[in-house]
């Protein structure tokens, strides 16, 4: 099967500043799937700095419009990565799940 990776935001980790709803810590993880089962799994964080001045396209955390949604998080998280960091762990992902399905070590005794 085609390995393949789906990025998600675990809301309920993030951290923002009440006031103005500026997300200052995002937790995020990656699944590798290979078909529809996940065989690896990778979890990181990212930590932004607010700016003194928020940016015109800055979006505010609101429940009311669901906003921002994790398709936007996901997009700010491998910004701040980078392709480079995005690919690494990716890349990583694939050789944990190469490993489980092609094992290369065994464990146990012949007797």
């Amino acid at each position: 099967m085609a390995i393949t990776y789906t990025w998600e935001i675990n809301g309920t980790a993030c951290k923002r500043d009440v006031a103005d709803g500026y997300f200052t810590n995002v937790v995020y993880r990656v699944k590798g799937m290979d078909g529809t089962e996940e065989k690896a799994r990778h979890t990181g964080e990212v930590t932004y700095t607010k700016p003194e001045s928020l940016p015109s396209g800055f979006i505010a955390y609101d429940t009311s419009k669901k906003t921002p949604d994790q398709a936007t998080m996901i997009t700010w998280v491998k910004n701040y990565l980078g392709t480079d960091e995005v690919t690494k762990i990716e890349t990583n992902l694939k050789a944990k799940i190469d490993l489980i399905n092609t094992p290369v070590q065994s464990t146990g005794v012949a007797w």
